[in-house]
């Protein structure tokens, strides 16, 4: 499906006010602090008590909430939560950000990617010849249930240090051949601005390097991360391009094209990495 984008969307100095007004956990939120992205940030659900303020909860959702949490935390941006239906369990949102009792099952399989057969550095990531994976982070703004790297996210909160990357910018500067560096994590836009700049500056810096890529499920689970400053600040690093990661059109809100456009019109390409997820959108109409 296309992401409309173009005439129509608010403004960009101008979100809606999208606050949900039936839920009484942020009844008493403000447009302006509902539109803060480090305000959604800070108040992610992350508890039974906050989800069950939400939605109605089924037994498995109880239980999976329950069995989960000591091995992959539950996050779930407010504007994200907000989107779920709260009396049905197989609503596609719901099934993306809820934990269920058959998700522990899988908590013990690591590496389902094969990824640390690749790793050549710290944080970096060489599979195909040409192209390597840079890992800035292990946060996410939402732990999506169907996450393939639950061996490094939804734990305690990890950055790359300056020594780790200084060690994959030297394998990098070593290995010319690789000229597409993805920077992904975790999600990179659980940064500020300053510090996901200095990550894009020291791989942009490498003179084989031709194309950044950043990998983010923002514009879809808090687009409220994407904001003027944020992409006045990507522009400076062209040739760049976006893979995100929209799963089903309940996802396509205005916020969430208000976001694409704003990346768009900066000239920076979107790509999406949709999964293929039983009952979400394991269908032709879907």
């Amino acid at each position: 499906m296309a992401i409309p984008i173009g005439p129509g969307l608010p403004p960009a100095s101008r979100p809606r006010d999208s606050r949900p007004h039936d839920i009484r956990l942020w009844r008493h939120v403000t447009s302006r602090e509902w539109n803060d992205w480090r305000w959604q940030v800070r108040n992610c659900i992350r508890t039974l008590e906050q989800l069950e303020q939400v939605i109605r909860l089924s037994p498995e959702e109880r239980e999976g909430v329950a069995l989960t949490r000591p091995g992959f935390a539950m996050s779930i941006p407010p504007y994200y939560a907000a989107l779920m239906d709260p009396d049905d369990p197989t609503c596609p949102v719901r099934m993306q950000a809820v934990p269920r009792a058959h998700e522990a099952e899988a908590l013990g399989v690591t590496d389902s990617l094969g990824e640390e057969t690749h790793r050549v550095a710290p944080g970096l990531i060489h599979r195909y010849p040409d192209r390597a994976l840079l890992l800035v982070t292990n946060m996410c703004q939402l732990y999506c249930r169907h996450c393939t790297r639950k061996r490094l996210t939804g734990q305690r909160n990890r950055l790359l240090s300056e020594a780790e990357l200084e060690a994959a910018l030297a394998y990098l500067r070593a290995h010319t051949e690789v000229r597409d560096v993805l920077v992904s994590g975790g999600d990179p836009l659980t940064l500020s601005d300053r510090r996901l700049e200095h990550f894009l500056t020291a791989v942009r810096a490498i003179p084989s390097v031709d194309i950044l890529r950043i990998g983010t499920r923002a514009p879809v689970t808090l687009p409220q991360r994407v904001t003027p400053a944020l992409v006045r600040m990507l522009r400076r690093y062209h040739p760049l391009w976006m893979n995100t990661h929209f799963n089903h059109p309940k996802e396509l809100t205005p916020e969430a094209r208000r976001a694409c456009a704003m990346i768009a019109d900066a000239g920076i390409p979107l790509g999406n990495q949709s999964v293929l997820l039983r009952g979400v959108n394991s269908s032709a109409r879907i």
